[in-house]
């Protein structure tokens, strides 16, 4: 599945977005942010209230996908696209002192957020690494599971995303995420729009999404739609009418 985006500015667009989110998450975008959005979106209020206000302020997730994780104590985790770092600290909640979690994020200001929020709460736990989720810096069975909040629709190149989740993971390791995908083919003017791209409106058709996963070695044992996600930009709303662009959590296994 060829795209046509230019990718140096998708990845320009992104870390533009993503920077003012870190440092600006009072600024209107074309999506929620924050606390409000969090608990709507199924966080548990306990699990909030242990969680640095200044990383939850900063949340941009699209679902909730922590019961299909099923994290365990001693599980190592990985967090594809961490940003300022709320799921990073509560997947750190239930692995525990003897489990690990690991951050990955391209957008230094995210990262250097969640260093201080990590830092300042003492999480001994939590790693937290710059790169890309298409080449992941890890090696082959490293992790129990793969988590990821409203990132792997940002890239261009989700057959490597995916590909590379199963190579970290272990053997029957889970994948659990929430994304933004869309009920049909989206046309090559937002396709290629690396601004639309960047706001989380080019999501793939939901169909080919899964097919990607599957063909990575996956089984897919749950999915669902999370209507309680709204866009909240009037550009967004129109590619939601039109193209069923929504979100969905998903639950999968290496085979």
């Amino acid at each position: 599945m060829a795209n046509t985006v230019d990718t140096v500015e998708l990845e320009r667009r992104v870390k533009g977005v993503y920077r003012a989110v870190a440092e600006a998450p009072d600024e209107e975008y074309h999506f929620e942010m924050g606390r409000v959005l969090a608990e709507r979106l199924g966080y548990r209020n306990a699990d909030l209230d242990r969680v640095p206000a200044d990383a939850v302020e900063s949340f941009a997730g699209v679902g909730y996908h922590f019961d299909l994780a099923a994290l365990q104590e001693s599980d190592a985790v990985l967090d594809l696209g961490s940003g300022s770092g709320t799921d990073v600290f509560v997947a750190a909640l239930r692995v525990g002192d003897t489990g690990n979690v690991t951050g990955l994020d391209m957008t230094k200001e995210q990262l250097a957020k969640a260093r201080q929020l990590r830092d300042e709460v003492g999480l001994d736990n939590v790693v937290l690494e710059r790169g890309y989720i298409e080449e992941l810096p890890f090696e082959d069975g490293t992790f129990d599971a793969v988590i990821s909040n409203g990132v792997i629709n940002l890239s261009a190149e989700k057959e490597r995303v995916f590909a590379e989740a199963s190579r970290v993971l272990k053997p029957e390791g889970r994948l659990a995420l929430s994304d933004i995908v869309s009920e049909t083919e989206m046309p090559d003017s937002i396709k290629t729009n690396a601004d639309l791209w960047a706001a989380c409106i080019g999501g793939m058709q939901i169909n080919d999404y899964i097919d990607v996963i599957e063909t990575s070695g996956f089984d897919v044992f749950e999915l669902r739609e999370n209507p309680q996600y709204e866009f909240t930009s009037e550009q967004a709303q129109g590619a939601c009418q039109t193209y069923g662009v929504k979100s969905i959590s998903l639950g999968a296994r290496k085979r």
